[in-house]
């Protein structure tokens, strides 16, 4: 995701959008708006009882009937005593449950944020739990909770307990059900949303997560590196368990329900392996990954999986897993970084191309939102196509065999990608337009509902010449306002956040405006991902910060569309064209005839002959590698309790792949691989004595 972007242009041209008749929507219900404001708790008063106030010493004339007048005055209060209990018996209750009725209502409003709407508590039926179904079917959770499918799309659910690789579910009556339906591009449009912050931590998406580690050892915990430093020996602990609660099987039922067919899911490359120092914890993301995997299946979601940070980082963002400097494709260690990358997206491509996970994820990002006017072309080229190599290689070429590759367009627009790696098998281009990030001066709400239809000539263009284009990123936020948007201790250029956080108190004139942003970001971009299901809250505010970011909270206040097919057709009237893509992809794009038969000028050598920041000539050859001779790891496979005979694949589905791990070389001394953008260069090139691996 984008933080730690006040620096970045967009670079999106105003275009065209197609022109297409809106499809008639499903019946989305009402819209379960949430009270705007949190109620005072009544304080009740309470009165004296009659005959209790001001009561008078009896008279001198009294006193010679004081035994009688004595007992009538003590059977009097004796009466008003039992009243007075009798009256507290049938108040305090009900005075009680008013004010806890008030609390909680107060409570389940400061928890609108992480909260779907409340529904029914399901009731077991009699005998064994169905194993699919639609609209109402109760469905039992790994934890053994139970929750009450609610998808008002036709959608159903399905799985096979002795057969786990079987056809899945459908998230909508319009989406191609997963296992047995083909998903045909350029026909089919991705509605998809990103699970952000899950598998790869954000700050501002999980910030509970790092309000907990503050600091440590007197600096500031910014990203993941810091915050498994902080967590120490309960690095673990604390990762599964937010693994484990942050998104749940439920979460996925919901997507579908909420329309969507499609999640794009962020890993680190820590899901595969560490090296060294690193301090992120090995391997156990990957077993989320692997549940995602099973749940999409189950609700028919397909998954676009993105290697979301890489070793050495390649952006300098916290979403790369550390902030800071760029030490990818960039400096001393920036082609021994890049080498050990291809190493990983050989081994997450062999295995997600296996039979019983390619229906399911369809494609692989292989570097998320790299830093061109770091980098630069040369370089991010030269590592584009070293990576569509090894991807290619690993899988064979045309329709079926591995994933679509996914290259991200490092934030120059689409244009400049147009005639990259023509003819090339199956590679998607991916944008992420933000309105948060415009440098085009401050703009109202209501000047800027129809900006992102801007994109949508671009989009077309690129659907028409390059072949898949998706926007991998988005959100309805029109300013960086929201905690830690940019950053831990950063602030917003903004200057009316407090009025922008405060999301409950959105009048409905804000929230149609906003609603019109999200449509034609959303109709421009076409296959979309919207940036992200959900933000976590925060201890310190009490509720999620950072709204316009929230897809969940959007779905429940207004600003989301209940039905995605809802923003077809809404640029066509902005913009008045008839340049619209008509759903013809080149045919290699999409894995037909040529599929692969790149041009010689289309190569990239790899490494390139120069590198960011000044490295040429000799000083190239200086640069510290690692050696093609190491043990290739393959990734582990899910167990299923109820089929433990299922064939689960062995992480490696072509045996012809023989190309070997990038390693250290033995002997060789090496650089710190995340800060030595400006280390020495040896004075000659280290050889050691033999590979490690």
């Amino acid at each position: 995701m984008a933080t730690d972007r006040a620096m970045m242009d967009s670079q999106y041209n105003p275009v065209a959008t197609e022109e297409v008749a809106t499809p008639s929507l499903s019946e989305a219900g009402d819209s379960k708006w949430l009270p705007s404001s949190n109620p005072l708790i009544d304080t009740p008063t309470f009165e004296d009882p009659p005959g209790l106030k001001d009561t008078q010493e009896p008279s001198s004339a009294s006193v010679q009937s004081k035994p009688s007048r004595k007992r009538t005055l003590t059977f009097v209060i004796l009466g008003i005593c039992i009243c007075i209990i009798l009256v507290a018996a049938v108040a305090i209750p009900v005075l009680l449950t008013h004010y806890f009725k008030k609390r909680n209502q107060s409570s389940e409003r400061s928890n609108t944020s992480t909260s779907a709407t409340p529904t029914p508590s399901p009731v077991l039926p009699d005998g064994p739990l169905p194993t699919a179904g639609t609209d109402g079917s109760i469905i039992r959770m790994d934890n053994g909770e139970l929750f009450i499918y609610s998808n008002n799309y036709g959608g159903d659910w399905a799985t096979t307990p002795d057969d786990p690789f079987a056809p899945g579910g459908k998230a909508q009556s319009w989406s191609k059900r997963i296992g047995s339906e083909e998903w045909v591009w350029g026909t089919d449009v991705i509605r998809g949303v990103n699970l952000g912050g899950w598998l790869v931590t954000e700050p501002f998406i999980v910030p509970a997560l790092y309000e907990k580690y503050a600091t440590v050892g007197g600096f500031a915990v910014i990203d993941e590196w810091m915050l498994c430093v902080a967590m120490g020996k309960n690095v673990a602990k604390e990762l599964e368990n937010h693994y484990a609660t942050f998104i749940t099987e439920r979460d996925f039922a919901e997507i579908a329900a909420a329309g969507l067919n499609w999640v794009r899911i962020p890993i680190g490359f820590w899901a595969i392996d560490t090296m060294e120092h690193e301090p992120f914890l090995k391997s156990s993301s990957w077993t989320y990954l692997l549940k995602a995997i099973e749940w999409a299946r189950k609700y028919g979601l397909r998954i676009y999986l993105d290697l979301h940070a890489l070793p050495g980082s390649q952006n300098g963002w916290n979403h790369s897993g550390k902030g800071g400097s760029i030490n990818f494709m960039n400096g001393v260690m920036g082609i021994a970084n890049a080498q050990r990358t291809l190493t990983y997206i050989q081994i997450l491509t062999e295995f997600v191309s296996q039979e019983q996970y390619r229906d399911v994820v369809c494609m692989l990002g292989i570097v998320n939102e790299i830093l061109w006017k770091t980098i630069g072309q040369t370089s991010i080229e030269s590592f584009y196509y070293a990576a569509y190599d090894t991807i290619r290689n690993a899988t064979g070429l045309g329709t079926g065999n591995g994933p679509y590759i996914v290259l991200h367009d490092a934030f120059q627009g689409l244009k400049p990608w147009e005639n990259f790696l023509s003819g090339s098998d199956r590679v998607v281009i991916d944008q992420h337009p933000y309105l948060a990030f415009r440098k085009d001066g401050a703009l109202t709400l209501e000047e800027m509902v129809d900006i992102p239809c801007e994109w949508a000539m671009a989009t077309n263009r690129s659907s028409r010449v390059f072949g898949v284009t998706v926007g991998g990123e988005f959100s309805t936020a029109i300013n960086d306002c929201g905690l830690w948007l940019n950053g831990v201790g950063s602030s917003p250029t903004n200057t009316d956040c407090a009025h922008w956080d405060d999301w409950e108190h959105y009048d409905q004139t804000t929230i149609d405006n906003l609603k019109k942003v999200t449509l034609a970001s959303m109709d421009a971009l076409q296959n979309f991902f919207f940036w992200t299901w959900k933000i976590g809250n925060s201890t310190v505010l009490q509720k999620s910060s950072s709204p316009l970011w929230h897809y969940k909270l959007g779905l429940q206040r207004g600003w989301i569309p209940k039905d995605p097919r809802e923003a077809v057709g809404h640029c066509a009237s902005v913009l008045q064209t008839s340049d619209v893509f008509d759903g013809r992809h080149p045919s290699t794009a999409i894995g037909g005839s040529g599929a692969g038969t790149l041009s010689a000028n289309q190569a990239r050598a790899f490494p390139p002959a120069t590198l960011s920041p000044s490295f040429s000539g000799t000083q190239m050859t200086l640069l510290p590698t690692y050696t093609a001779t190491g043990t290739v790891k393959t990734l582990f496979a899910p167990t299923f309790s109820s089929a433990p005979s299922a064939t689960v694949g062995t992480g490696w589905t072509n045996a012809k792949d023989q190309a070997l791990a990038y390693v250290p070389v033995a002997g060789c001394d090496y650089p710190d691989a995340w800060d030595s953008v400006n280390a020495s260069l040896p004075n000659t090139r280290c050889t050691g004595t033999k590979p490690r691996g």
